[in-house]
């Protein structure tokens, strides 16, 4: 799994001009699933990205996180994070899990971080949406299961 994580405040993903999901401050993750991820790769995700330290402590130094602040969370679905361009001008998306796979796998993830005590919300899987949001800092940090060790 890939997932992109920004440091956001005023962050809303709206869905055919219906709000489905809205945070004053906290974390939004663009979430990307490839054909080989499991639930493993989920509880990876769910635990590291609350308990990143990108949040400044009372020096301005990056030292809390979304779980020392009790921050909240968006997840958005991103399969365009497996798009390959290595080859020509049109990205590939073979990498890309299937959607079957790619939403159990999504809501596994959403779950996992609700479970932790994170308050944690969701796009509407392949959906068109429009995510609005301030990065702040702005950060921006990339997290991938498969590169633990």
């Amino acid at each position: 799994m890939r997932a992109v994580v920004q440091r956001v405040r005023d962050c809303s993903v709206t869905v055919a001009d219906e709000v489905v999901a809205r945070i004053e401050k906290g974390l939004l993750v663009y979430l990307g699933v490839t054909h080989e991820d499991s639930g493993k790769d989920a509880a990876y995700i769910a635990d590291k990205v609350p308990n990143l330290r990108i949040f400044p402590d009372d020096s301005d130094r990056m030292n809390l996180s979304a779980a020392d602040l009790g921050y909240s969370v968006i997840v958005v679905s991103q399969f365009t994070l497996y798009g390959d361009v290595r080859k020509g001008r049109r990205p590939s998306w073979d990498a890309a899990a299937r959607p079957e796979h790619a939403e159990k796998l999504y809501l596994e993830t959403i779950d996992a971080l609700n479970a932790r005590g994170i308050p944690t919300f969701g796009g509407r899987f392949q959906a068109k949406m429009q995510v609005a949001y301030v990065n702040e800092g702005p950060v921006t940090i990339l997290v991938d299961s498969q590169k633990q060790f």
